[in-house]
């Protein structure tokens, strides 16, 4: 009997020590794999990134890959560019994860763009679901948030983009401005990751700008936390900071055809770019189509859709208001001069002077809500828009667009 449990005690032994070692492989493997993908990860996004810090995304993993694809490689030398890093949970599947993306000014293609173009869309549409009213959340394209003034850029739920003006003393190859954007692509972005894009796309930054030659001094990351940035429109009479502007104008004027929705920003003297975005519930479609004629009544259906009804103003001042453009249909996008006034592709823009820097001033309109609207009530709003933040910033020499280029063609 005695002998009997010895041999099992014998045996229990050598299995601990084979599972112990066993462990102990699967360990080293997982180290082995995970110091592989993030040599990876370097190589895909040329040593810009911290691999480290892009493995530890959405709670942390042992194996990532970068794309196959030249395309989603990033090359320093051949800018704009990015890389995009996938998730492998298991063998032959990935899941996405990461993409930098570096823009510059130095390119034909806007780093801004404005207009009525499918992909500038704040509202995901309702056709084919149960969704019920569409401009209720910006759940496509909400207004992103400035990081701490807005010099040093500006973020999203999901993404991070930093900026980097180079100035006096940057090589002659390096643009004047530079965009930095990282971004997860997974659903539900955690409080922590929203910090860690903003810490690798700074950190990216740093990197670029020192290796192209660009002498840019970029403001620390703010101490507290990024919050998330809400997505849920508001009543437009009460809405404050980026919209103030038009809580007032519907105050003064009446609400008419007029937005009854807003989604504002904080109004900061110092960022850079300062955007609102207001849309139209379904109850105020209905009061409006009331007064359409019969031809126009397809506008309101659809507006219930998947053609929902919003505007957008955005202001670029300095280096960003050299960057805005807009698509042209069958053609390239065009960037819009500084110092000019127009309209174009569902866009108005204005200019002016402010703090001795170029700034534009832009309005979009979804399709067909332009129309709705009518010159007239379109050009009294552009014009309280374009008022009310260039007295606010102290900017002089004001350019409006014609008054004909509120008409329809």
């Amino acid at each position: 009997m005695r002998a009997g449990w010895i041999r099992l005690w014998q045996w229990t032994a050598y299995g601990g020590i084979g599972l112990s070692l066993y462990a102990g492989w699967l360990t080293f493997d997982d180290i082995r794999d995970r110091a592989s993908s993030e040599r990876d990860i370097s190589a895909a996004c040329d040593r810009l990134v911290s691999a480290a810090a892009v493995m530890d995304l959405q709670g942390g993993m042992v194996r990532a890959k970068g794309s196959d694809y030249d395309e989603f490689r990033l090359d320093v030398g051949e800018l704009p560019g990015s890389c995009t890093v996938y998730k492998v949970p298991g063998p032959g599947k990935t899941t996405g994860l990461f993409t930098l993306a570096v823009r510059g000014s130095d390119t034909s293609a806007p780093l801004h763009r404005i207009g009525d173009d499918s992909d500038l869309e704040p509202f995901r549409n309702s056709r084919g679901s149960q969704k019920s009213d569409v401009t209720a959340i910006a759940d496509r394209r909400p207004e992103p948030r400035p990081i701490g003034d807005g010099t040093l850029g500006r973020y999203g739920n999901w993404y991070t983009t930093i900026r980097a003006e180079c100035g006096p003393g940057s090589r002659t190859t390096a643009p004047k401005l530079l965009n930095v954007t990282a971004s997860a692509d997974y659903e539900d972005v955690s409080a922590a990751d929203r910090e860690r894009l903003a810490h690798i796309a700074r950190s990216a930054t740093e990197e670029l700008t020192d290796r192209i030659g660009c002498q840019s001094r970029l403001p620390a990351l703010p101490d507290h936390q990024l919050a998330s940035v809400p997505s849920d429109l508001r009543p437009a009479q009460t809405t404050d900071g980026s919209c103030r502007w038009f809580a007032r104008h519907i105050k003064e004027r009446g609400q008419g055809r007029l937005p009854d929705r807003a989604l504002a920003a904080p109004a900061l003297d110092a960022s850079p770019i300062e955007s609102c975005l207001l849309a139209v519930s379904p109850d105020q479609v209905g009061r409006i189509a009331d007064g359409l004629h019969d031809d126009d009544h397809d506008y309101a259906r659809s507006a219930l859709t998947h053609s929902p009804w919003w505007l957008r103003t955005v202001s670029y001042f300095g280096a960003e208001a050299r960057t805005v453009g807009y698509d042209v249909r069958g053609g390239e996008d065009e960037i819009i001069t500084a110092g000019t006034a127009g309209h174009a592709s569902g866009a108005w823009w204005a200019s002016s002077i402010c703090d001795g820097k170029p700034a534009l001033h832009t309005l979009s309109s979804s399709y067909t809500y332009d129309n709705v609207l009518g010159p007239q009530t379109l050009s009294a709003l552009f014009r309280a828009y374009v008022d009310d933040i260039t007295k606010r910033r102290g900017c002089t020499h004001v350019t409006y667009p014609d008054t004909k280029n509120f008409r329809a063609p």
